[in-house]
């Protein structure tokens, strides 16, 4: 990287609630965030947080007809903005992405058409992938560029390569980005379940009080764990260092292998490798604290994703550590949720361990490296630091 990034403001809506003290407090617990919903498992917000987004749902007749997705992404931009004290006259650019867009308004649309051979007249706009970034846009009144991409499950992260990059060309020193996802619906469950990746759901409710449905980073289970969770997450950039940094980002890195199957990794993650051999620089391996593993409860991705680890840090692993079991995978605002961890562990200097798994603690966290990647072996891995 030419220069330190800083991360000025991060916010989020998620499982665990909305606010930093909630959602640490939160991370510290060691239940999960799973219930039933339709005869599945699945991670969802809590009550209150439900409440809020309908209340900005019903606060502009605009907003109305506008999927659970841009809402996640609108309700996270203006609390991180406001916490990072920037106006929209400071002309900051967006880029926010999501792995399936405008899920659930998509799904009614189609069926709706699929009855009645007529679209609906909304049906385009407020199913357009670009829409995301472009009403956060709007609801901020911003005049900066706005970027929507997707890039499966590793979407909010090249979001945050997308605006490092921006950053770093000299035409924005500022840039919001982040990845926002609202999948539980039955077509997206179901689309997960033909893959044969998604937990069972033979598992009653009183079970899943106690027990913990997806073993994400647990090598040793005999099935595959997935579950999926809702979340939007949002970031802050700012050029340079600081006063007000969260975290400062130090390294980046990206990269694509060749497809086994056009849902897999290799058996080695050569994608990973890659991505985090970019990111870590001329940093030694050694001197990483902790891993915020992407691992979304398979058996081969948790897998592949730990051989990749061993092979670049041979025979000393840093403390690994995941939030996929507390709150499931949300696809592509994922990675974001995975920086947001990272950077509660250094302001916090707290190792946030996994229940069911035995992990040496860091005695101090300097450095964190943190990984996604998607369908079409898409990594990338930002290495932060405090």
């Amino acid at each position: 990287m030419q220069h330190p990034i800083s991360i000025t403001a991060l916010a989020s809506i998620s499982p665990l609630g909305k606010t930093p003290i909630d959602i640490w407090n939160n991370y510290l617990n060691d239940s999960h965030c799973f219930t039933e919903k339709d005869g599945v498992l699945v991670a969802t917000f809590p009550k209150a947080l439900k409440a809020d987004i309908e209340d900005l749902r019903q606060s502009n007749s605009k907003y109305r007809a506008l999927d659970n997705s841009v809402l996640y992404a609108i309700f996270s931009a203006r609390n991180a903005i406001k916490s990072a004290g920037w106006k929209a006259t400071d002309n900051f650019g967006i880029n926010i992405g999501s792995s399936r867009g405008a899920t659930a308004l998509f799904e009614t649309y189609h069926e709706e058409f699929l009855k009645n051979k007529k679209a609906e007249t909304l049906s385009s706009p407020t199913t357009t992938l670009g829409n995301i970034a472009s009403w956060v846009a709007h609801d901020l009144q911003t005049q900066g560029p706005e970027i929507s991409h997707s890039i499966t499950c590793s979407t909010a992260l090249h979001a945050m390569l997308n605006g490092i990059a921006w950053i770093n060309s000299g035409m924005c020193d500022k840039f919001l980005v982040g990845g926002s996802e609202a999948p539980l619906t039955a077509f997206t469950i179901a689309q997960m379940q033909a893959l044969k990746i998604y937990a069972k759901s033979d598992v009653s409710l009183s079970a899943v009080k106690t027990l913990y449905p997806n073993q994400a980073l647990n090598l040793n289970k005999t099935e595959n764990s997935m579950i999926l969770g809702e979340g939007a997450a949002m970031a802050c950039l700012e050029s340079g260092t600081t006063e007000n940094a969260l975290a400062q980002i130090i390294g980046i890195g990206y990269a694509t292998e060749i497809l086994e199957h056009n849902a897999s990794l290799s058996t080695n993650a050569i994608c990973f490798q890659r991505s985090m051999r970019m990111a870590l620089g001329d940093i030694n391996p050694e001197d990483i604290d902790v891993i915020v593993t992407h691992t979304p409860g398979t058996i081969k991705g948790d897998q592949a994703e730990i051989n990749a680890i061993t092979t670049i840090f041979c025979n000393k692993i840093p403390a690994l550590t995941t939030n996929k079991w507390k709150i499931g995978h949300s696809l592509g605002a994922s990675g974001l949720l995975n920086i947001e961890m990272a950077v509660m562990m250094l302001q916090h200097q707290e190792f946030i361990a996994i229940p069911y798994l035995k992990a040496k603690t860091p005695k101090h966290i300097k450095y964190v490296l943190v990984n996604a990647v998607g369908f079409g072996g898409n990594a990338v891995s930002i290495l932060l630091s405090k």
